[in-house]
């Protein structure tokens, strides 16, 4: 039951996920920690923040790691299959249709009106993520990040990729650091 479960996830990804890798992660997200449980955000963060640092797209990299998580290769296979093969039939379809009407007006407006929904669906998992670093980072923190991200990215020009290893690297040695548990200190019985 799994595979069928792992191939419907992603299967739904695969066909809803109009707009290219950006717009299929909020809907990877409600299947794989919302609706399926197989993950929890902290983990999904994780799972997409490295997914962003690995070259290619970001919804078949994400199905092969969280369908090897769910049921091993044969779990990776599946859900990688189900993101790609709805992605290979649509475009053949909608290739084909567009371009026999692509100077209709209804046809530019579709193209046109995927652009501020991928904006919204990105804006509220972003909000999403930003509210569960209240707990693990505090609210400064978090700002603090995302304003030095944005002038590494925007003004000095650094690869997103550096910046998210960078920051992956350092949460690792912070979890690192945590989880090392103290060795008990022997104290002398006292005369």
């Amino acid at each position: 039951m799994k595979h069928v479960h792992l191939f419907l996830a992603f299967f739904r990804v695969g066909m809803l996920g109009y707009g290219g890798g950006p717009s299929s992660i909020p809907l990877v997200h409600k299947e794989v920690v919302d609706k399926y449980k197989w993950m929890n955000d902290d983990e999904f963060a994780d799972v997409l923040a490295l997914g962003n640092t690995l070259p290619g797209p970001i919804a078949t990299k994400m199905a092969g790691y969280i369908g090897y998580r769910v049921a091993g290769v044969l779990g990776m296979i599946n859900a990688v299959l189900a993101t790609i093969v709805p992605t290979i039939i649509l475009m053949i379809v909608f290739l084909t249709v567009l371009a026999n009407y692509k100077d209709l007006p209804w046809v530019s407006g579709m193209s046109k009106a995927v652009v501020p929904i991928v904006g919204v669906m990105l804006a509220s998992l972003t909000w999403d993520f930003f509210k569960k670093s209240k707990e693990t980072l505090g609210w400064m923190y978090a700002l603090m990040i995302i304003v030095a991200s944005i002038i590494l990215i925007e003004f000095l020009h650094v690869h997103p990729a550096i910046i998210i290893g960078s920051l992956l690297a350092y949460a690792l040695l912070k979890k690192d650091k945590a989880t090392k548990v103290e060795q008990p200190v022997e104290r002398g019985v006292g005369l």
